[in-house]
């Protein structure tokens, strides 16, 4: 995928990018950009991404996966002349969103707030008890409905094998060391040229702003690597080395379930193990789980 961007910006003519900034997949796809092309690169940001999928994320899009796939519709994804799986790819769905917030954010925009009902009867039942509402397996508290109408709109905007390659692609994505060797590819130099400058400093060629620039990238050694670090991470740190030389933004969310802060955290702590001394890391608060960087 990143390999087909560049050849986009073969086409017209770009030969260095300042940045390649990302979140969620295009974060991943922004460290592989950095990765694959360390010389075109000049810095990399990643937001609520991670460096491989956890076990975790492999599961929660695996669910989806199935649910979409056991769509009778489906038809092994030769659907294109019939009717589209609208019902595995609305459940599909519905378990995705789960991912990208958090309970408290639940918590306080639905709570246990039910659906509201027009002229609803008062419903007694077999012990004389008056209850709002019958008891039905519809939709009956906020939260469903939401749910139910994510999947719905969902399904007239999105393909469903799109779905499943990109979905399969993030499951794949992993830059360790040994991954990487074993997919036979050869991991580049890090780059040997200065990171480009930033655009109000490049159009003032003669600015004290570029001494001072390029002073912070070279000695910036601040937030050193871990002293114990767990044992995949020097695994990690191999696999991006060619990040080395490479700026790096990292932001996390703390209330993500899907890409949690540890995987943030992770990516830093090997970029740094692979002496890149440009480094910046930051958490985001809030209660809006991985969709916090929309």
């Amino acid at each position: 995928m990143v390999q087909a961007q560049f050849c986009l910006l073969d086409h017209l003519g770009i030969e260095e990018l300042y940045a390649s900034v990302g979140s969620s997949m295009g974060a991943m796809q922004s460290l592989a950009a950095g990765w694959l092309y360390p010389e075109r690169v000049g810095k990399v940001v990643s937001i609520s991404g991670t460096a491989r999928s956890s076990p975790s994320a492999i599961a929660m899009r695996y669910a989806q996966r199935s649910v979409l796939m056991a769509d009778p519709n489906w038809n092994n994804g030769f659907y294109y002349d019939g009717l589209p799986p609208h019902t595995g790819m609305k459940l599909a769905r519905q378990i995705a969103t789960i991912t990208y917030r958090s309970g408290p954010e639940w918590d306080l925009r639905f709570g246990r707030k039910l659906r509201p009902l027009p002229d609803s009867p008062t419903y007694v039942d077999p012990h004389g008890r008056q209850l709002p509402r019958k008891p039905a397996l519809c939709p009956d508290f906020q939260i469903e409905t939401y749910l139910d109408y994510q999947g719905e709109q969902f399904c007239l905007k999105y393909d469903a094998n799109s779905l499943i390659y990109i979905s399969k692609a993030m499951d794949l994505f992993d830059l360790t060391g040994p991954a990487l060797s074993s997919l036979y590819l050869e991991a580049p130099e890090p780059r040997s040229s200065p990171p480009p400058l930033p655009p109000s400093l490049s159009s003032h060629p003669r600015s004290p702003g570029h001494s001072r620039y390029h002073s912070q990238l070279s000695h910036s050694k601040s937030h050193p690597p871990p002293t114990n670090p767990p044992p995949h991470l020097p695994e990690l740190a191999e696999g991006l080395r060619p990040l080395s030389n490479t700026p790096a933004l990292i932001l996390g969310v703390q209330s993500d379930i899907l890409f949690p802060v540890e995987q943030q955290r992770e990516v830093a702590d090997a970029l740094r193990m692979a002496g890149n001394h440009m480094v910046s890391y930051y958490e985001l608060g809030g209660v809006w789980g991985h969709d916090t960087f929309l």
